[in-house]
């Protein structure tokens, strides 16, 4: 044994052990081992990123299943990386660009933009890495991987080719959600809906064909009216039956459109007449397909207004414009009136503004193996956890659409195709481009450049950074690390990323690495702040993880976070949880160092003792809950109820082996007797090793530290590749055995309660010259009055079977018989009848007064149903209180 210091600090105990994890290379996964392979790839956070509360509790989640198939003999890859997040990046340099030099990527161009950006990465791009280890994180750091690695970058092209030349991507005009100031084409999954305070413009079309008479539109966006090119009604709408095919006079730039009818409109929706802008609403889009309408586009790429046709709009910022244009309809006398409106707008992910629904020549893919996807989750091959999100996942893919894979950034896999230099601008300009242009010879696929570049032009998108990480569980690992961990074990991840990521990497897996990428999903829960908002810097209710660690230890974090964490529900988070987590370690901590203090380890420890029907009750019962919890926590890890897990090593060790286990043994501590002590040494030891290891997985600093301290461990070796014992502790006893001695235990303890609540009751609960009598109900509580009155703080056990308690004396029935506790030398029977007497009137009051409201008829009639109960519940509460008062005082004759 090494003694431990007097207090325990964090900080210096968990830089010590994952130093020496790292310089032992207790992380590394070896893959021509033997044994069997578990593995686990990280959700590669973005390069940009640092750690948040969710990077906690997701990565935590996969170092508790990393640590935990280590402890069950497998050989253990945790695969880390990061990602290079195009957009987020790119955003991050270019403003660090602007703010310290005042220039644009355009004006340093492309290749020393780029020199930029790695720049940037090799000196930021690691911190959230650095913050990973910090929280104790067992990855094989060995193997760190990037999305921009030279031969991850080669997967990409080899996937875009193979995927290109089967004809399932292609380039064409689409509408596509785009954000003005990252300027690129964004997925439906990189747009946030955000509820906001929107209004509704009405006004009104002059009829071409009889002046003065007009017909009442209503619209969200005013800026856009030049670019319409029809008003829409529905044909089922009565109102407007005599309208349809006539024109209207939109009034600036002046011009006759058609009014058209298309049952998409909406009938309750404003006047039930829409002006159709298709290049700018994806609805209006497809109605100006299906009725082959002139497209307008109205609207600059960084969302300034793009009509000469108005000077007085053209170049305005859209919302500046969205109130000038409602000012010249109301000079125009054509607007209305204008109303609050709320509904719901798409927001950038990224930048954070409107986006804009968008003509514009993109690259799609049509998705490959999207029937294997789906079969695979339907049919169990791939579990998701919770198990509902299995039906979203379906429903995505009986509805998936084209994925819009280019974006219009420079960062990123730029996109492996090239056009022919003399066609180039006629390439660019078509409509559509896929495998049959390659086959004419107008443009180059391939993962290497063409041979003569010269004659070439590269296509200057890249591609969605979702299109390299859909590869991410295949494209880390070499042939034999694919041979040995592959497909994956688990998964953790968000279920905001279910379509982003999971879903994709499923069909990435099928199409390129001939099957699934993983066979269990769990979706971690939404961390929230104690009133069930979102963490959020502008609220000031995301703490900073790195700041818990300081006060409270990586550990403490852990812990207080994963213990309350439900499966499928939201987390409310609570700086007192990691609190508790810290408090966990300090107790903890202290109950290895009073073992300790008690004596080194005895032969009976070190070698191993023969457990055995003769030991204790107290032994016995502690070791059986040693084996119950092994149990119990096999079942919670098997459905991945991380929560409970925490949970019950939480019970056993505060409640079963400190506040009962450790209090009953105490008299042990002090016995003359060296093999009592010995033996009981011996349990505490076998208890504390196989439960530290339980625990490595949740708290894994402090458990490496006293595992050692307290020579569990062999030296130069370590606890969290130690492989636990799967034999029950007391494989060798009968279960009559076991139960009886359970039975003792919990007989006592239970019985120790009793007697404290007397004391309590009658405000004696700190004098230990207190005597009971018991009237036991069975010969062996005579062998546990020792250990009984050690657990009661009582001065005296007398075991009298015809005992005759005075009048009054306060008796309880407990597992150990009838409990008495004569009061004579105790208290002041007087001073205590006038306390009982004050008390019960000053209840008497409370009950009068809830049963008073509740008798009166207005009350109950007229408050609301959960006032009403709530005042029942409050008379219970003080009748209670009331009839306990008056039992003690009757008893005080």
């Amino acid at each position: 044994m090494s003694e431990l210091p007097k207090a325990y600090e964090p900080q210096a105990v968990e830089k010590n052990w994952y130093s020496a994890w790292l310089e032992h290379g207790c992380f590394h996964a070896d893959e021509s081992s033997e044994k069997e392979g578990y593995s686990i790839v990280i959700p590669p956070p973005n390069v940009t990123g640092i750690l948040h509360l969710g990077h906690v509790l997701n990565n935590t989640m996969q170092d508790i299943l990393a640590r935990r198939a280590r402890q069950q003999g497998k050989e253990v890859l945790w695969l880390p990386g990061t990602d290079h997040a195009g957009i987020a990046t790119q955003t991050k340099v270019e403003r660090q660009l602007r703010d310290e030099e005042g220039k644009s990527r355009r004006d340093l161009g492309r290749e020393a933009f780029l020199d930029r950006v790695w720049d940037w990465k090799e000196k930021h791009g690691g911190i959230i890495i650095q913050q990973l280890k910090r929280l104790g994180c067992s990855c094989d750091w060995e193997r760190e991987r990037f999305t921009m690695d030279d031969d991850y970058s080669a997967w990409v092209a080899k996937v875009f080719t193979e995927l290109f030349n089967d004809g399932l991507i292609y380039r064409g005009k689409r509408m596509v959600n785009w954000c003005p100031v990252s300027l690129t084409a964004l997925s439906d999954e990189e747009v946030i809906m955000k509820p906001q305070k929107s209004k509704l413009y009405y006004m009104k079309y002059e009829l071409v064909d009889s002046p003065g008479e007009y017909l009442e539109i209503s619209t969200t966006r005013p800026e856009t009216l030049m670019g319409d090119t029809a008003v829409a009604v529905n044909p089922k709408d009565e109102r407007y039956g005599q309208y349809i095919g006539r024109k209207v006079r939109r009034p600036f730039p002046e011009a006759e459109i058609e009014i058209i009818a298309d049952e998409h409109v909406d009938i309750e929706f404003g006047t039930g007449a829409l002006k159709i802008t298709p290049a700018h609403d994806k609805a209006d889009f497809e109605i100006g397909e299906r009725h082959d309408l002139e497209i307008i586009d109205v609207l600059h790429p960084d969302g300034t207004v793009n009509c000469p046709g108005c000077p007085d709009l053209d170049g305005l910022d859209r919302f500046v414009a969205r109130k000038k244009a409602a000012a010249k309809l109301e000079e125009l006398g054509l607007l209305i009136r204008v109303e609050e409106y709320d509904n719901n707008v798409g927001f950038s992910e990224r930048a954070d503004v409107p986006i804009e629904p968008r003509i514009s020549m993109q690259w799609f893919l049509k998705y490959p193996c999207v029937q294997e996807a789906a079969d695979a989750v339907a049919q169990g091959d791939i579990s998701f956890r919770p198990a509902r999100w299995s039906k979203t996942y379906a429903h995505w893919l009986e509805n998936i659409q084209d994925w819009c894979i280019s974006r219009q950034l420079w960062w990123g896999h730029q996109i492996p195709v090239w056009y022919k230099k003399e066609k180039v601008q006629d390439l660019q300009s078509a409509e559509s481009l896929d495998v049959s242009d390659m086959q004419a010879g107008d443009i180059y696929v391939g993962a290497e450049p063409p041979s003569d570049p010269d004659n070439w032009v590269r296509d200057e998108d890249v591609m969605d950074t979702w299109f390299s990480s859909w590869l991410w569980p295949f494209a880390t690992m070499q042939d034999d690390e694919r041979a040995k961990f592959y497909p994956t074990s688990d998964l953790v991840t968000g279920p905001d990323i279910l379509f982003f990521w999971v879903a994709r990497m499923i069909m990435a897996g099928y199409r390129f690495a001939d099957g699934l990428p993983f066979k269990n999903v769990f979706f971690t829960s939404i961390i929230r702040d104690i009133k069930g908002r979102k963490m959020s810097k502008s609220l000031g209710n995301s703490p900073d993880p790195i700041d818990l660690m300081d006060e409270y230890g990586a550990d403490g974090l852990r812990f207080g976070l994963l213990r309350t964490a439900p499966v499928g529900s939201d987390v409310r988070f609570d700086v007192a949880l990691v609190a508790e987590g810290r408090n966990f370690a300090n107790k903890l901590y202290n109950a290895c160092r009073f073992r300790q203090m008690s004596g080194g380890r005895s032969e009976l420890s070190t070698n191993g003792f023969e457990v055995s029907a003769d030991l204790p009750a107290y032994h016995l019962d502690i070791l059986a809950k040693l084996d119950t919890l092994a149990v119990n926590l096999e079942k919670a890890y098997a459905d991945y109820r991380f929560n409970e897990v925490g949970q019950l090593l939480y019970d056993f060790f505060w409640s079963e082996y400190c506040d009962k286990f450790l209090e009953a043994v105490k008299g042990d501590m002090r016995s003359d007797d060296e093999q009592v002590k010995s033996r009981t040494l011996a349990v505490m030891d076998t208890v504390m090793q196989r439960y530290l290891a339980y625990l490595h997985p949740y708290m894994p600093h402090i458990t490496e530290e006293l595992s050692h301290r307290l020579g569990f461990v062999p030296e130069g070796e370590f606890l969290m590749n130690q492989e636990v014992p799967s034999e029950p502790v007391l494989a060798s006893l009968s279960e009559d055995e076991s139960t009886r001695a359970a039975a003792i235990a919990a007989a006592v303890y239970e019985s120790a309660g009793r007697l404290r609540n007397l004391k309590a009751e009658y405000n004696v609960a700190n004098r230990k010259d207190v005597r009971f009598v018991i009237k036991p109900a069975a010969d062996w509580v005579a062998g546990e009055t020792e250990t009984l009155a050690l657990l009661a703080g009582a001065g005296v056990i007398d075991l009298q079977s015809d005992y005759e308690a005075p009048k009054g004396t306060p008796a309880a029935v407990s597992d150990l018989g009838e409990v008495y506790m004569p009061l004579e030398g105790l208290i002041d029977v007087e001073a205590e009848k006038s306390r009982l007497d004050k008390e019960i009137a000053k209840v008497g009051k409370e009950v009068q007064k809830c049963a008073s409201k509740l008798g009166n008829a207005a009350f109950v009639d007229k408050a609301p149903p959960a006032l009403v109960e709530r005042e029942k519940e409050r008379l219970a509460e003080w009748q209670q209180k009331l009839d306990q008062l008056e039992e003690m005082r009757a008893a005080l004759v």
